[in-house]
């Protein structure tokens, strides 16, 4: 047995979550091993019950392994521990991580470096359209968007990431055998071809009240950041900012109307110090660390520093400014494109200190 498979059967045992995982391991070394420990070993680790001990090393007798390994197989998923080089970092840090995760599709570095945006199923096309137009332009300046795949806003937020060409990760609070909202199949279909969708449930567990804010957590777990639009006082979407409150990330809500009910958790967040939310660039304005500033020995030329990732419209928009102080208006006319797309690509290039915008929208090389 590997130590993979150890911690695909330790997670299908409900009494064994990811503390008490911990503190067997302090004990037992590695995963295989507690699944060899007899229950009288068991019992004597903090935090482990008889009836949890006794849970483990009767674990052959009350759970199918095999058959889910077997499963994992022919759906063509993946599984992935906290010893893994692609398990999330930041996901790491929470005080609970996922024992597992049953990944579908892909888990790339830069998802390090994701943000989350959340809100509620019951939503207006104000909120619908806001998080889509957030979700496309975060795609276009490379951010990974997660959400958890639900109806209404985490829906919108998935597809503007996908119309953006970006990367998106869903959340589910189920198996992933399970399609859950099942109008959202073809939705996950794709996401799974330009991301991922995400569990820590076992092949066969279905949604219900406990999934959800499990589910939560990672969600804010995973991401830098958490965006709420649309949300009332009683929304999951807010369980999904408090715990990114208490895992020190930042929290940005997106303001609505002040009659409207589906507006009252944004506010309520708003006032209690959460980063209100206009436009992208208070959310990118805040992880301008991720974009490393150019080394003052560069000087200008005709295409990027080497050490920049940037695209090709990146580095067409940099040439058309080459020795240049241009106005937005004359960008989007020496690149054909549509001014929403030069304004997302110029604002995260100014993020990349690859240009830097001087007032009236006016835009040079970024070189001192």
């Amino acid at each position: 047995m590997t130590s993979t498979e150890a911690c695909i059967a330790l997670n299908m045992l409900e009494k064994v979550g990811p503390i008490r995982l911990r503190h067997m391991l302090e004990l037992f070394g590695d995963p295989e091993s507690i699944l060899k420990a007899s229950a009288d070993q068991l019992a004597r680790v903090q935090g482990v019950g008889r009836d949890t001990a006794e849970c483990i090393a009767d674990w052959e007798n009350r759970i199918d392994l095999s058959k889910e390994l077997e499963r994992i197989d022919d759906y063509g998923c993946f599984v992935v521990t906290g010893a893994d080089p692609i398990y999330p970092n930041a996901l790491k840090e929470i005080y609970d991580p996922p024992i597992i995760l049953y990944v579908q599709g892909t888990l790339e570095e830069k998802d390090h470096h994701g943000v989350a945006m959340v809100g509620s199923r019951m939503t207006t096309p104000y909120g619908l359209d806001t998080a889509r137009k957030l979700s496309f332009q975060l795609a276009h300046a490379g951010v990974t968007v997660i959400s958890g795949g639900a109806r209404g806003i985490d829906t919108a937020a998935h597809q503007g990431c996908l119309r953006g060409g970006g990367r998106t990760l869903a959340v589910v609070g189920c198996g992933l055998d399970i399609i859950y909202p099942s109008e959202n199949r073809s939705l996950f279909e794709n996401i799974s071809g330009q991301g991922a969708v995400i569990t820590q449930f076992p092949f066969g567990r279905k949604a219900d009240r406990q999934t959800f804010p499990i589910r939560n957590r990672i969600v804010a777990g995973m991401s830098l950041g958490t965006v709420v639009i649309e949300a009332n006082k009683t929304s999951g979407a807010l369980i999904t900012a408090n715990m990114a409150v208490d895992y020190g990330r930042q929290v940005f809500a997106v303001p609505g109307r002040i009659d409207s009910p589906r507006s009252k958790g944004c506010h309520a967040l708003i006032k209690n110090g959460a980063k209100l939310c206009e436009s992208v660039e208070d959310i990118l304005g805040e992880f301008e660390y991720l974009f490393p500033p150019p080394s003052s020995s560069e000087q200008p030329g005709d295409s990027p520093p080497a050490t920049m990732p940037v695209s090709e419209e990146e580095a067409l928009l940099w040439r058309l400014l080459e020795g240049n102080e241009c106005h937005m208006d004359d960008l989007i006319r020496g690149s054909g494109w549509p001014a929403e797309k030069v304004s997302v690509l110029l604002m995260a290039m100014e993020l990349k200190s690859l240009v830097k915008r001087l007032p009236g929208q006016v835009y040079r090389q970024g070189r001192e």
